[in-house]
């Protein structure tokens, strides 16, 4: 999931704000007030509200943020390991209702903006690429029907029935055609749908797709390597950035090898944190978890970010060690953020991802 701080990056560069986030991450995001341009409001997600399909795939222009994002635990044809990400984020700078037809991209408008993250994980070397673009002018979007998000070139795409889909990019020294099958519904995480990222109940309307099965081509420095493995999607849209006083943010999505599945993430303040997740059990139906159920705590760490974890479930006699393999997975955009693979060990095998935001990279 994460993803608050992409916004506001995209937010600055397209609307002329200044940050001074660096080489550091980002740190924290203050909540931004609720806006109204016009007569149309940002629309703020809360507890009552329900997920729909298939618009929810698709773009929320009243709300102020949102993104698509994908990871991947994957096998080359000689079974060594390949992590890979790509994620699509628009930041609304005006917000317009559904029922708003989209202005003419000869009227050069700026309601919103789009930015791209693409990375490859192989062989301890991360390869990684952003790209901006200017929304409402044809470069970039996304449609719920059909399911489609693109960037320039960088495409994913589905079929009529949106349970195969097609992705494609490309960075300098890498790229992945892939196809991906669609096994499962979709997992509303939270209230049915609605998480909080807070005890005082500030919040996004976040799903994922878990069951996943990719297939196709990463090409790396011109090495053309099949794999095959398991994908983790998430789809997340709100109006509001991190809470005043949140530094960070803490992300896992874990594939053990027993079929269960878990999402967890933390929030980090000055205070303490704020803990919450999703157990997807092998049989069942998938359970909301509370700070209270969940333990996160640190292991080690390299060059001042957190690579080994100790994550506990005791209602499910769940004690996991979290691994990520060597190397250096900082995600080097505007706003730098840890994402890589990981290993888990302990009372469950697996493998899974993570990403870590607001720590201080040596």
């Amino acid at each position: 999931m994460i993803r608050y701080f992409g916004s506001l990056l995209v937010f600055s560069l397209f609307a002329g704000c200044s940050s001074d986030a660096g080489d550091e991450g980002f740190a924290g995001l203050a909540g931004l007030e609720q806006g109204t341009i016009a007569d149309t409001p940002y629309l703020q997600p809360g507890p009552g509200d329900r997920l729909s399909f298939p618009a929810d795939f698709g773009p929320h222009p009243q709300h102020r943020i949102e993104w698509w994002y994908l990871t991947a635990n994957l096998e080359t044809g000689a079974g060594e390991p390949l992590g890979l990400q790509w994620t699509q984020f628009r930041q609304a700078l005006q917000p317009r209702a559904a029922t708003e037809p989209v202005p003419a991209a000869t009227d050069w408008p700026l309601q919103a903006a789009w930015m791209a993250h693409g990375a490859v994980s192989w062989r301890g070397q991360h390869y990684f690429a952003e790209k901006l673009a200017r929304g409402d002018m044809g470069t970039a979007g996304a449609t719920a029907v059909p399911f489609q998000v693109w960037l320039d070139n960088w495409r994913l795409s589905g079929n009529a029935d949106n349970d195969r889909w097609q992705l494609q990019a490309l960075g300098e020294g890498w790229s992945y055609d892939l196809t991906l099958n669609i096994e499962g519904a979709p997992v509303a995480h939270g209230q049915q749908g609605f998480s909080a990222k807070s005890a005082s109940g500030e919040g996004s309307m976040y799903f994922s797709l878990v069951d996943i099965a990719i297939r196709g081509e990463v090409t790396l420095d011109g090495e053309v390597l099949a794999v095959r493995g398991k994908g983790w999607f998430d789809r997340e849209w709100s109006s509001q950035l991190l809470k005043a006083g949140q530094k960070g943010w803490d992300w896992f999505a874990l594939h053990l090898d027993s079929g269960d599945k878990l999402m967890a993430f933390r929030l980090r303040d000055e205070n303490g944190s704020f803990l919450s997740g999703t157990w997807l059990p092998a049989e069942g139906d998938p359970v909301p978890l509370s700070s209270e159920e969940l333990s996160l705590n640190e292991l080690d760490r390299r060059k001042g970010v957190p690579v080994r974890w100790q994550l506990s479930i005791p209602k499910y006699q769940t004690d996991l060690e979290l691994n990520a393999p060597p190397g250096d997975y900082l995600n080097r955009g505007l706003y730098p953020y840890w994402e890589s693979p990981v290993s888990v060990s302990g009372s469950h095998s697996g493998a899974g991802y993570m990403e870590l935001t607001g720590y201080k990279a040596q």
